[in-house]
């Protein structure tokens, strides 16, 4: 069985690190590391956690690799070898580029850290070079199979099938993300003609809703057997608990099997195809880049390959000289 990846506690008091004793430990460069963080720059508890989450996997590997306990000082040491062993590690792992480009980076903002405060200099993690994205374009589902996700929903009983599919119109509809979508409280109610939503790097926008949307997460709403108080999650699991994406997920996965989707067809497939069909549709990039809450227009501009590829497509097929 596969060793289980160190943990750290965020919950220890950070402000406490700044005056503990010497830093021994690679734990404790990490823990001082994480309160810099958290106190001089004040990033929220969940890219914090994340930080935590790939600095901690780093330093389980190098402490397996080298045998022993792992110093502060130890880590001026890593070399080029054992970093790309380490990334050797979690491609076995079944980790893709975009995730080791992302965990790469946190690893380098903490050597940065410690070279800065603490002068523990690692000369090797600047001739390590990054792993080469494939730009994979969005796949999303056609306007009918779309369609069928959202009436077509296979569930027992009416209440859940009224839940999933007013999920999956938020989704389609609105362009959320499933984790949006689920945060939502039950103060909402009754929806308006726009939601205010905060997402990722908590960045709040705001998302028009159009009446069929409304009238989904209405319908859901008057037939959910649980009490909806105003502080409680909007969208209940089976038992009466928030409802967890991986639930919507397997709910997808056996609703494309009865339609006979692709298996690209998962719930943030739905937000692509939101993108898509707008773009599709006229939809200028920028409003686009707005309703997706994307940081940046180049993200946004992949779904402009995927209508080229359908252009090429039609193209292809239809012109005389093709």
């Amino acid at each position: 069985m596969p060793k289980r990846e160190a943990q750290f506690d965020l919950s220890a008091s950070f402000t406490s690190l700044f005056h503990a004793s010497p830093m021994r430990s690679a734990r404790d460069s990490l823990e001082r590391f994480l309160a810099h963080l958290t106190g001089e720059r004040r990033l929220s508890a969940k890219t914090v956690e994340a930080y935590a989450r790939d600095i901690g996997q780093l330093l389980a590997f190098l402490q397996s690799h080298y045998g022993k306990p792992l110093a502060a000082k130890d880590l001026a040491a890593v070399t080029l070898f054992d970093f790309r062993a380490f990334l050797a590690s979690r491609r076995e792992a079944g980790v893709g580029s975009a995730t080791l480009n992302r965990q790469l980076s946190a690893i380098r903002t903490y050597l940065r850290y410690l070279d800065r405060r603490h002068d523990i200099t690692n000369a090797a993690i600047a001739l390590l070079k990054s792993p080469k994205r494939r730009h994979t374009l969005p796949k999303p589902l056609s306007v009918s199979g779309a369609k069928a996700v959202i009436t077509d929903t296979d569930a027992r009983e009416p209440w859940i099938a009224a839940r999933n599919q007013a999920v999956f119109s938020l989704l389609y509809g609105a362009g959320l993300r499933i984790g949006e979508a689920l945060s939502l409280t039950s103060a909402e109610l009754p929806l308006t003609d726009t939601l205010r939503i905060t997402g990722k790097g908590e960045k709040t926008r705001l998302v028009p809703l159009l009446p069929v949307i409304r009238d989904a997460v209405a319908h859901y709403a008057s037939t959910c057997p649980y009490d909806l108080a105003p502080d409680t999650p909007l969208f209940r699991g089976a038992k009466g608990g928030p409802l967890s994406p991986r639930i919507i997920r397997r709910d997808m996965q056996r609703l494309r099997g009865a339609l006979g989707l692709p298996e690209t067809a998962t719930p943030h497939a739905l937000r692509h195809s939101f993108a898509t069909h707008l773009l599709a549709g006229g939809g200028d990039l920028r409003t686009i880049q707005q309703l997706l809450g994307h940081e940046s227009l180049s993200t946004t501009q992949r779904y402009t390959g995927v209508n080229i590829d359908a252009l090429r497509r039609v193209h292809a097929a239809a012109h005389p000289r093709a």
